[in-house]
């Protein structure tokens, strides 16, 4: 018994990323930020997403080609570069040569490395009798 459990210790879990792509979801549909969903089918090849009990989506997988890495960004405040020495300019006016005009940077960090996008396009279920189909 003790054998079986120093075993379970030993198993990796392997996580995989995936990138929900909802570009091809008409403009028309406003998705609310914080709106209910479920996700289900993910080990399936057309997962279903249902948004907010009324918008239903049918996703389809596509491999990512080359590196797709998923970023955060770490805070809001500026940066500003280290100069490697006083330069010539820097020396005879004592002014930094950085660009007032220039918008502050983010740091950023890498969350996850992304091998499968899943993009979803709106369910049109085929099952349904047409309403304007005359018998």
């Amino acid at each position: 018994m003790e054998a079986n459990a120093a075993h379970d210790d030993d198993v990796e879990i392997e996580e995989e990323y995936v990138l929900l792509d909802l570009d091809s979801v008409p403009e028309q549909f406003d998705i609310p930020p914080n709106a209910p969903y479920v996700l289900s089918g993910l080990d399936t090849l057309n997962p279903i997403l249902v948004i907010d009990n009324k918008l239903k989506l049918i996703g389809h997988y596509e491999e990512t080609i080359g590196t797709c890495i998923a970023l955060t960004e770490e805070g809001t405040s500026s940066i500003v570069p280290e100069e490697t020495g006083p330069s010539e300019a820097n020396k005879s006016s004592g002014k930094s040569n950085m660009d007032p005009n220039q918008c502050p940077s983010k740091q950023v960090k890498p969350v996850a490395c992304i091998h499968k996008i899943l993009k979803f396009k709106l369910f049109v279920d085929t099952n349904v009798p047409d309403a304007s189909a005359q018998p």
